[in-house]
C-alpha cells in the first residue's frame, strides 16, 4: 500500500510540472525565438494514453529540456530584425559570458554597437557588431550568410554558433537566451541562412499544447480518484479490524 501511494505522489508531482510547462509554453507562444519547454514525463504520458493507466516512478521523474526546432520566419521588414533559418545561435555577450539566442530583434546604442532588447552587445566573427557613425541604420543590407554590407562595404558578420553533439546541456538564462556550461563549447556555423527582416516565431503549437494540458488535467483527476479509492479501502479494512 505504501508503494502505491508513493508512486502515486511521485506521478502527481510529475504531473503538476508538466502543467507548469505547458502553461509557460503557452504564455510563450507569441514570443519571438521561443523554443518549448518539454518534459519527458509528457512521452510517457502521451504513450499511455487511452488506457488510464497511472504513471509513477522513473517516469514520473523525467527530466525537462528544449525543443530547438524550427520556427517559422516571418516579415517584419525591419532592418535589424534577423531570423535564422537552421541550427545555430545568434551570441550575446555579458559580463557573466557568452549567452546564445534565436531572439534576433536588435537595434544600435549610442556608440552604434548592435545590441539586444537588453543593450548587450551582438557579436560578430570579429567582435562587437558595430555600424559607423557615417551610416544610418536603413543603409545596412545583412547577406544570407550574416554579413552586414552599406555601400558595398562589409562591415562585419554575425557570429553563429551551434552545439550539434551537446544541445541538450543548454539551460535557460532568462529572456529567451540560453547559457551552455564551461566545459562545453560551441562551434561556428556556416550553412544556417540567415534572413534579415525577419523574426523567427515561436515553435510552440497551441492546439498541440491545449491538448496535452486536458490530457494532464484528466491524468491528475484519475489518480487522485486512485487516492481517494485507497484511502476508503484502507479505512474500511481499519473499520472491519477494530470490529
Amino acid at each position: 500500500m505504501a508503494d502505491i501511494a508513493a508512486q502515486v505522489s511521485a506521478s502527481l508531482d510529475a504531473l503538476t510540472r508538466e502543467f507548469d510547462t505547458i502553461a509557460h509554453n503557452l504564455a510563450n507562444v507569441s514570443t519571438t525565438g521561443y523554443k518549448r519547454r518539454c518534459h519527458s514525463f509528457g512521452d510517457a504520458l502521451a504513450s499511455q494514453a487511452g488506457t488510464g493507466a497511472a504513471t509513477g516512478g522513473e517516469e514520473a521523474n523525467g527530466q525537462s529540456f528544449f525543443d530547438f526546432s524550427q520556427g517559422t520566419l516571418k516579415q517584419t521588414g525591419r532592418t535589424l530584425d534577423v531570423g535564422l533559418y537552421g541550427k545555430g545561435f545568434f551570441v550575446i555577450e555579458t559580463p557573466e559570458g557568452p549567452l546564445y539566442t534565436r531572439h534576433g530583434v536588435f537595434r544600435t546604442n549610442q556608440n552604434g554597437q548592435i545590441v539586444d532588447a537588453e543593450g548587450r552587445t551582438v557579436a560578430g566573427t570579429a567582435g562587437p557588431l558595430a555600424v559607423p557613425a557615417e551610416l544610418d541604420v536603413s543603409q545596412i543590407s545583412i547577406g544570407y550568410d550574416g554579413r552586414l554590407n552599406a555601400d558595398g562595404a562589409e562591415v562585419g558578420q554575425f557570429r553563429i554558433v551551434d552545439f550539434p553533439d551537446d544541445e541538450d546541456q543548454l539551460v535557460a538564462a532568462g529572456l529567451n537566451c540560453f547559457r551552455a556550461p564551461d566545459d562545453v563549447k560551441p562551434t561556428d556555423v556556416e550553412e544556417t541562412v540567415v534572413r534579415q527582416g525577419c523574426q523567427e516565431a515561436s515553435n510552440v503549437e497551441m492546439i498541440d499544447e491545449l491538448v496535452s494540458m486536458i490530457m494532464v488535467t484528466r491524468t491528475y483527476e484519475a489518480n487522485v480518484k486512485l487516492v481517494n479509492v485507497k484511502k476508503d479501502t484502507s479505512n474500511s479494512v481499519i473499520g472491519v479490524a477494530m470490529g
